[in-house]
């Protein structure tokens, strides 16, 4: 145990200068998913491994080396707390119980809720609103495109591979760009429709370029959050800025106002960066819980600025993106126990246990 503990002070003081996360670069982590996978990760033992684990779980992706690591994280976990230090991050993740599948219940679910609710609001959007409004079509094309988004994020948050995280990703920087352009066919694209047609195709070839130089080049962390940084920014402040020469004439932009302000706001949640809370709940789950009714908001506010839209400008471009919203969403369950396919490695110690 003192070998132990002076690995894992010597890990706190470098972690500044070594790369990857604190927790797996623990000697103690390492090692643990070395002999974890030795021991049951081949031969009759991965065989008898495979017979036992839930078909949700081989469904979901989960391997035995997969299942190693989510043990070895919370015995280093226990090490850690033990030895009165912070909780570490693993693979650049907080420590999260999986619930079945799930390997970010929280964050998954949340993500579920609010495509959910972002499917309710369109349903209500298309019985409200006729097809031959002047925004009808962008409008459904945009909530197609964030149904979209919140199915792919709650797919990563349930099985986290590099597909699925870029998938979240690109999906996530192509409701940015839609909502910019969004805005562009109410503020511009009414009146002028060539100019909307124009911008669409530039939107899509920064997409493009964005999705290629992160696919083919290098997955940059810093350059895709600058970007959809910027893009947002951007976002807000022509939004911001439309509301507020129209707030007269036009008094459901308030509330737009207030959508804005609220997107804004809860996004700095994602600076609050601590352990999850019962080893479930962290600030990008709370982040997803809080958006929710900013949904229900936003389409409130389209279906009022229908009122304003006169039948003269119905000359508009088509829709940035029409993607196809699959069709069949992964499922909650009831209870997750810690070992959860039956099989131990091992006893970790600390509050889980």
């Amino acid at each position: 145990m003192a070998g132990r503990t002076v690995r894992l002070v010597l890990l706190v003081g470098a972690a500044a200068l070594a790369s990857g996360s604190q927790g797996d670069r623990e000697p103690v982590y390492r090692d643990c998913v070395l002999r974890c996978e030795e021991r049951n990760c081949s031969g009759g033992a991965l065989k008898h491994f495979r017979s036992r684990q839930p078909i949700y779980m081989s469904l979901a992706g989960w391997t035995c080396q997969d299942d190693c690591k989510y043990e070895c994280m919370w015995v280093t976990v226990g090490l850690y707390l033990q030895e009165g230090h912070k909780v570490p991050q693993f693979h650049g993740k907080w420590p999260f119980f999986r619930f079945l599948c799930f390997q970010e219940p929280a964050s998954a679910v949340a993500s579920f809720l609010n495509g959910l609710a972002s499917l309710v609001m369109l349903c209500r959007y298309r019985t409200s609103v006729p097809a031959s409004s002047p925004m009808y079509p962008t409008c459904v094309a945009f909530a197609w495109v964030s149904l979209n988004a919140w199915f792919w994020s709650t797919v990563f948050h349930t099985r986290d591979t590099d597909l699925t995280e870029k998938m979240d990703y690109f999906c996530a920087s192509t409701v940015i760009l839609h909502s910019v352009y969004l805005c562009c066919v109410r503020t511009v694209g009414l009146h002028r429709p060539a100019v909307a047609s124009a911008f669409r195709a530039l939107l899509l070839l920064m997409l493009t370029a964005h999705v290629s130089y992160l696919s083919l080049v290098r997955f940059d962390y810093g350059y895709n959050l600058a970007a959809n940084v910027a893009i947002g920014l951007v976002n807000a402040a022509w939004w911001l800025t439309w509301c507020l020469r129209n707030r007269q004439r036009l008094p459901h932009v308030r509330k737009c106002i207030v959508v804005v302000l609220l997107l804004q706001g809860l996004s700095l949640l994602e600076l609050l960066d601590f352990p999850p809370l019962f080893w479930v709940l962290d600030a990008h789950a709370i982040w997803h819980i809080s958006t929710i009714p900013v949904h229900v908001l936003f389409f409130r506010v389209l279906n009022l600025d229908m009122e304003g839209v006169g039948p003269e400008s119905c000359n508009l471009p088509t829709p940035l993106l029409t993607p196809t919203w699959p069709s069949q969403v992964l499922a909650s369950a009831q209870t997750w126990p810690h070992n959860i396919w039956g099989w131990k490695m091992g006893n970790p110690s600390g509050p889980w246990s």
